[in-house]
């Protein structure tokens, strides 16, 4: 039996804050810090504000480190004297002398199937990339990034109505359902530690503003998947014939086709833009300035008419 009293959990996204709230729960275990990324500036406003897994550690009265550099609370964690410390989607490098204090070490939830998506961006690298199933992995922490050998995976199917949001709260859902079996596996010394097919690995890196930029020249296809992927951060959007920027929250993939930027039909539940191959129907947009509408709602207040044509691609001045 392995003594698992004593955890550090590392976390600062949303989708870490079930994970959290179970290793709270768990009567054999005490949450003995909360690593975070420091408080941010957020909004219009850019109110400095505390990340999600920090807020959640206060309401919980967890102690919190939440320094620029873990590195630099060493000695504050080694004094803890932990077992084990769990990761998720925390946002910085843990350097061999962090990862290596507790006795147990360290495990990380990662959310694709590894080592497929390894990086910063594996849940919207596979809606980019219109895959129809995904996972959830919890591995050990190495010097490799995401590249330590496998202690669970579990399989999920990905649906059309799947975005990057839907996903992360589906993720942080099972993870939290996850951590009372992790620590019992270890308790009762049932780990079983399979290593990664370095063949199959595949990287993604973070996410930029631009990515969501949207390309009439692209398939239709292509476009769905992406605005899929990139909500709700950076966003999909594309520039009208004024040039302002539209965001697209949802569309639909149709079979007109025209000269790519092109309006080429409209009904009730929105404009059909031409693409590379085949149209992309606008059914939720955003434009500056005002809320989110449905696409019949825009063709109101735009004076579209079919073979409009918009910039192909994005017009950056």
């Amino acid at each position: 039996m392995m003594k698992i009293e004593r955890v550090l959990f590392f976390g600062t996204a949303p989708i870490a804050v079930p994970a959290l709230q179970a290793l709270h729960a768990d009567c054999g275990s005490e949450v003995v810090a909360v690593c975070t990324q420091p408080d941010r500036p957020k909004g219009r406003k850019r109110v400095l504000s505390p990340s999600p897994v920090k807020s959640s550690a206060l309401e919980l009265g967890l102690p919190i480190v939440d320094v620029e550099r873990i590195g630099d609370a060493e000695e504050q964690l080694a004094r803890l004297k932990p077992d084990l410390a769990i990761v998720f989607a925390y946002g910085q490098y843990l350097p061999p002398r962090i990862f290596d204090l507790p006795a147990c070490g360290s495990i990380n939830f990662h959310p694709s199937l590894l080592p497929l998506y390894r990086g910063a961006s594996p849940i919207q690298s596979a809606l980019a990339d219109g895959h129809t199933e995904t996972g959830l992995s919890v591995i050990r922490v190495g010097k490799r990034m995401d590249a330590g050998d496998l202690m669970k995976q579990e399989r999920i199917s990905v649906t059309s109505e799947d975005t990057a949001e839907t996903l992360s709260e589906r993720f942080a859902r099972m993870a939290g359902e996850w951590v009372p079996d992790l620590l019992r596996h270890f308790r009762e010394d049932l780990v079983l530690w399979t290593p990664q097919d370095e063949n199959l690995a595949t990287e993604c890196g973070r996410l930029r503003k631009e990515d969501g930029d949207m390309d009439w020249s692209l398939p239709a296809q292509t476009l769905f998947n992406r605005i899929r992927a990139y909500q709700p951060w950076p966003g999909a959007s594309f520039q009208d014939e004024t040039g302002r920027v539209i965001k697209v929250q949802s569309a639909v993939v149709r079979d007109e086709t025209g000269v790519p930027g092109t309006v080429v039909s409209m009904d009730q539940d929105g404009p059909v833009i031409a693409c590379g191959v085949g149209g992309l129907q606008l059914l939720h947009v955003q434009p500056p300035g005002k809320k989110s509408m449905e696409g019949s709602a825009f063709l109101h207040g735009h004076n579209w008419k079919v073979g409009v044509q918009l910039p192909v691609s994005f017009e950056r001045t």
